[in-house]
């Protein structure tokens, strides 16, 4: 009767653990394993009759099966081991992300004769945690553009990598919302992204801003001045207008990148860096690199994987979802009702070229947004610039006026590609500018 008492005990034991929703598996002293629920066969894909007797490590086949074993760590201190998070290789291959909890098992003397664990599959929480980033990351770009819909789809495979990005694209077009996302979308999304906008500065302040600079390094560094690499420690560097960048501070550039090593102004000894780079600009690399103005060897170490991104005029479609998406920003900032914008409003919007892309768009709607009162926003809120654009781009344009192409890219050049200047000097709008650099294949 005793035996069988025990039988039944332990029968029901078995059928306890096999009901549990949570691998759980016990082990000897030797960490090889002496029992294995239902469901540690499903997270695992191992029969129990597969696994019995063998070391745990031989199964579980996880990097911290040699340096943070929750087990040995149980053993050695007594203590149980709580939630502990990390990969697993399934039978199959593939990696299964789990919880593991250990505690020691003991003789009805009080020694310790082993352990159990409890294995919880994330997997699904896994998946959740990773849709809600991409869903946080893309969160500023909406598209209904196929163009952008391919590089939604690549974007979170690009920023599990650690490549380095160039991202090309026209002013305005939202170059530093796709960087944010490569940031926010990798595994450096809990260290800084630092900005540095390659073109804002002279060529001694640019390199103190990126590289840094010692007390002493020049007239009025009276202290240690750390450099955007060293804030960017860990995380991702973001060179904004790269193709600004003057020659001698490319070579340093190019420096980081191969070795992955710098020197700060007057500093004697290099220091390490560990940062991922994105980079991106308005203007042609190619080009530049053809005429001399951009290494090519740097070209080569920034293109490792390059995202163009389309302008706003091959997009017709996204401008409804953009307005849409904007006015619900504007109305919370300006503290406004807009419902939207009239037919004819909304047409005229589809019909301009935008030469200053969606950041243009975003400028033109909070003009309105400013000047409307709550409700629906007509003609007569459209400011009076956008109006005579809208004009002179449906009037044909005058060909005494354009300048040769090898002019006009010299122009481009001295402005450092900044079409505003450029047309002013021209004495013409952009738009009118952007149309000869299209009909010219400068775009």
């Amino acid at each position: 009767m005793p035996n069988q008492t025990v039988q039944l005990h332990s029968e029901m034991s078995e059928d306890v653990l096999n009901s549990l929703a949570d691998g759980v598996f016990t082990v000897d002293r030797k960490l090889c394993i002496t029992s294995f629920n239902r469901a540690a066969e499903e997270i695992t894909g191992y029969r129990c009759d597969e696994v019995l007797g063998r070391p745990c490590k031989a199964v579980f086949a996880s990097v911290a099966c040699g340096t943070d074993c929750p087990v040995r760590e149980a053993l050695a201190t007594g203590q149980p081991v709580i939630n502990r998070e990390f990969d697993i290789l399934h039978k199959s291959g593939r990696k299964v992300p789990i919880s593991i909890s250990a505690s020691v098992l003991r003789d009805a003397g009080g020694r310790i004769i082993g352990a159990v664990e409890t294995i919880r599959d994330l997997s699904s929480l896994s998946s959740l945690k990773r849709e809600l980033r991409t869903r946080y990351a893309f969160e500023e770009m909406v598209s209904r553009s196929e163009k952008m819909r391919r590089l939604f789809d690549v974007l979170p495979d690009i920023a599990a990598s650690n490549a380095t990005v160039l991202i090309q694209g026209e002013s305005g077009t939202g170059k530093e919302l796709v960087a944010r996302a490569v940031h926010n979308l990798s595994p450096r999304r809990d260290r800084p992204l630092v900005v540095v906008n390659c073109g804002a500065l002279p060529e001694q302040l640019l390199e103190a801003e990126i590289f840094g600079a010692r007390r002493g390094a020049y007239t009025g560094a009276v202290e240690n001045r750390p450099g955007r690499l060293e804030m960017a420690e860990g995380g991702t560097l973001f060179l904004d207008e790269i193709g600004d960048l003057p020659l001698p501070l490319q070579v340093k550039l190019l420096r980081v990148l191969e070795n992955r090593e710098y020197q700060p102004l007057g500093a004697r000894q290099p220091q390490q860096a560990d940062v991922r780079f994105v980079t991106a600009t308005h203007r042609n690399i190619e080009q530049m690199v053809d005429k001399g103005t951009f290494r090519r060897d740097l070209y080569f170490r920034i293109n490792v994987v390059s995202l163009c991104i389309p302008p706003l005029r091959e997009r017709p479609e996204d401008i409804p979802l953009l307005v849409d998406c904007f006015l619900e920003r504007l109305n919370l900032q300006y503290g406004k009702q807009i419902r939207g914008l009239a037919p004819a409003v909304l047409q005229q919007l589809l019909d301009y070229d935008y030469p200053g892309n969606v950041r243009e768009l975003l400028n033109l709607l909070e003009q309105m947004v400013i000047l409307g009162r709550n409700g629906e926003l007509g003609p007569e809120h459209l400011p009076r610039g956008f109006v005579e654009h809208l004009s002179a781009q449906a009037s044909p344009p005058r060909p005494a006026r354009m300048p040769q192409r090898e002019a006009l890219i010299e122009m481009l050049d001295r402005h450092h590609g900044n079409r505003q200047q450029t047309a002013a000097e021209l004495g013409v709008d952009r738009t009118t500018l952007w149309r000869w650099m299209k009909r010219y294949q400068l775009l």
